[in-house]
C-alpha cells in the first residue's frame, strides 16, 4: 500500500522512526547547555559516563540497522494483512484500541525483559550493563544497547506489539514514531517547562533517571509509557524533583531503598 506521495507504508514504518530518533534527539542538543533544565550537571555527564559519544552513535546505528531489517522481514511475512485493515483505519475507535493494545504489549514485554536483565548477573554483566554506562542519560543515547539487547528488548517487543494489536503498516508509522519520541524524551536528561510528556506520563525523564543511578538500578524498570508494572510488582521508587545546587534539578528518592 502506498501513501499519496508514492512511498509505501511499509517503507515509512521502517525508516520514519529512525529519522524521528535523530531529528528529535538533535533538537535536545542545544538544550543540554542550559544547566537550569538539566537533571545532572554537564560536569557530571562528562565524569560519570563511561563511553564516548562517538561509540554511542555507532551503537545506536547498529541497533537501528537491525530494527530496519526485522521490520522489513515482518512486513514481508505479514504480506497484505494491512490492506484488510484499511477500512478499519477510518474508525478512530479501532485505531485507538490498536494503539492502546500495542502500548500495553510493548510495556509488558519490556518491563519483564528489562527486569530479568538486571536480576540475571550474567545478562547484566555481559549485555545490559552497556546501556548503563550512560549514568547520566542524554537524548541520542536512548537506544545505546548491546545488539542482542536491542534485538530482544526493543525489536522483538515492537514486533509483538505490532502483531498482537493487529495494526496496519500505516498505523505502525505513527505508533513507532511516537514510541521513539517517548523513548528519546525519557533519556534526554532534561526537565523542560511545558513538556507534554511530563504532563501526561508519570514515566518520564526524571522517573527513568532514577533507574540509571546505582541506588535505583533495581527499581523503575517500566518503559516507555506507563508505570503500572512497577507499581503492581513493588519495583516503583517514588521520588521528588528538587532544585540542584548550581542550577537545574535532581530526582531524589522519597523513601529508603534496598538492593534486592
Amino acid at each position: 500500500m502506498k501513501m499519496e506521495f508514492g512511498v509505501s507504508d511499509e517503507l515509512l514504518g521502517t525508516f520514519a522512526p529512525i529519522v524521528v530518533y535523530w531529528v528529535y534527539s538533535g533538537i535536545y542538543i542545544p538544550f543540554g547547555s542550559l544547566e537550569n533544565y538539566r537533571l545532572h550537571s554537564k560536569k557530571e555527564e562528562d565524569e560519570k559516563n563511561l563511553v564516548p559519544k562517538r561509540d554511542v552513535v555507532k551503537g545506536v546505528l547498529i541497533q537501528q540497522a537491525v530494527q530496519a531489517v526485522v521490520a522489513i522481514l515482518l512486513f514481508t511475512v505479514t504480506g497484505n494483512d494491512g490492506e484488510a485493515a484499511t477500512g478499519q483505519q477510518l474508525s478512530v475507535i479501532v485505531l485507538l484500541r490498536q494503539l492502546c493494545i500495542a502500548m500495553v504489549v510493548l510495556d509488558t514485554w519490556q518491563y519483564f525483559m528489562h527486569r530479568y536483565m538486571h536480576h540475571n548477573k550474567f545478562l547484566y554483566r555481559h549485555i545490559h550493563s552497556r546501556h548503563h554506562k550512560l549514568v547520566v542519560p542524554y537524548a541520542f543515547g536512548a537506544l545505546y544497547n548491546h545488539p542482542l539487547e536491542g534485538l530482544l528488548l526493543d525489536t522483538v517487543g515492537g514486533a509483538l506489539s505490532f502483531l498482537l494489536s493487529g495494526m496496519s503498516p500505516r498505523a505502525s508509522i505513527f505508533f513507532f514514531s511516537f514510541a521513539t519520541l517517548k523513548t528519546v524524551d525519557d533519556h534526554c536528561g532534561l526537565w523542560l517547562p511545558g513538556n507534554l510528556f511530563h504532563v501526561f506520563f508519570r514515566n518520564n525523564s526524571a522517573y527513568h533517571d532514577i533507574h540509571h543511578q546505582l541506588y535505583g538500578s533495581k527499581y523503575n524498570f517500566s518503559q516507555p509509557f506507563f508505570v503500572m508494572w512497577d507499581r503492581i510488582l513493588g519495583t516503583y521508587m517514588p521520588y521528588s524533583l528538587e532544585k540542584r545546587a548550581g542550577g537545574g534539578f535532581e530526582a531524589r528518592p522519597t523513601k529508603e531503598y534496598k538492593d534486592n
